[in-house]
C-alpha cells in the first residue's frame, strides 16, 4: 500500500506512483498487445474476405475495439498491481470532480475553432491534400455502415469506450509517470505526438496533434483523467454529428 507521503505528492505534482521508465515500457506492450488482440478478431472474423473487399462491420469493429481495450484494460492492472501502489486510480488518475464536465465544452470547441484554424493554411497550400472532403472521410465511412441500433453502438464506441481507455492509456500510463521524470512541456508535446501518430492517419495528424495537446494540459493541470475524458468525448460526439 502506498505510504501517505507518496499519496500527498501524487496529488500536489501531478505525478504517479509508477516509474517513467515503467510507463514507458507498460504503454508499448500495451499498445502491442492491443494491437495483436484486434488483429486476432478481425481475422478469425473474416472482415479481409468481406464483400467489399475492405469494409469492417460496425459489429465486427466493435469486437476488435473491445479485444484491444480489454488488453489496455488488463495491461493497467497488471502494472499498477506489479510496479504502483495497486490503487489503480490513483495510479493513472482516474478520477473526475463536476467541474471537469467542462471539458465537454472545451472539446466541442476544439472540433469547431481549433481544428478548422489549423486547417486553414494547410488547405491554402495543399488544397487537395487536406480538402474538407478528405478531413471528413473517416467520419463518414463509420457513418455509412451504421443505421438504427448500430448507429447506438457506434456512437457508445467513438463517444465513449474510444475516450475513456485513449485518457487511460495515453495520459495515465504515458503522460502522468513521465510527468514526475521530464519537463511538463516537452512530455505534454511529445505525448501528443504519439497520439497522433499512432491514429496512423497522416491526412489527420496535425489536427490530432493539435487536440492531443488540449487532452494533455487538461489533465496535467488537474492531476486527474476526468477533464480530459470530457473532452475527449465532446471532440468525438462533435466529430461524429458533423458527418451525420
Amino acid at each position: 500500500m502506498p505510504s501517505s507521503k507518496t499519496t500527498i505528492s501524487d496529488r500536489s505534482n501531478g505525478t504517479s506512483s509508477i516509474d517513467a521508465s515503467v510507463g514507458l515500457r507498460a504503454f508499448f506492450g500495451m499498445w502491442i498487445a492491443a494491437a495483436l488482440a484486434s488483429s486476432i478478431v478481425l481475422v478469425a472474423a473474416g472482415s479481409a474476405n468481406s464483400d467489399d473487399g475492405s469494409v469492417t462491420s460496425i459489429p465486427v469493429l466493435a469486437m476488435s475495439l473491445m479485444a484491444g481495450w480489454t488488453a489496455y484494460a488488463l495491461g493497467t492492472w497488471l502494472t499498477s498491481r506489479r510496479f504502483g501502489s495497486g490503487n489503480f486510480a490513483a495510479d493513472f488518475g482516474l478520477s473526475a470532480r463536476p467541474i471537469d464536465a467542462i471539458g465537454v465544452p472545451i472539446g466541442v470547441a476544439a472540433q469547431l475553432l481549433l481544428i478548422p484554424a489549423i486547417y486553414i493554411p494547410l488547405r491554402a497550400i495543399w488544397p487537395g491534400t487536406f480538402s474538407d472532403q478528405a478531413l471528413s472521410e473517416t467520419a463518414e465511412e463509420l457513418i455509412d455502415r451504421a443505421d438504427g441500433g448500430l448507429l447506438v453502438l457506434l456512437f457508445i464506441l467513438v463517444v465513449l469506450g474510444a475516450p475513456l481507455f485513449e485518457e487511460i492509456v495515453y495520459r495515465g500510463v504515458l503522460q502522468r509517470p513521465l510527468l514526475g521524470a521530464y519537463s511538463t512541456i516537452p512530455v505534454i508535446v511529445i505525448v501528443a505526438a504519439v497520439f497522433a501518430l499512432i491514429h496512423f492517419r497522416p491526412i489527420e495528424y496535425p489536427g490530432l496533434f493539435a487536440v492531443g495537446l488540449v487532452f494533455g494540459v487538461c489533465a496535467w493541470r488537474t492531476n486527474r483523467l476526468g477533464m480530459a475524458f470530457a473532452a475527449h468525448v465532446g471532440f468525438n460526439a462533435t466529430g461524429l454529428i458533423l458527418a451525420l
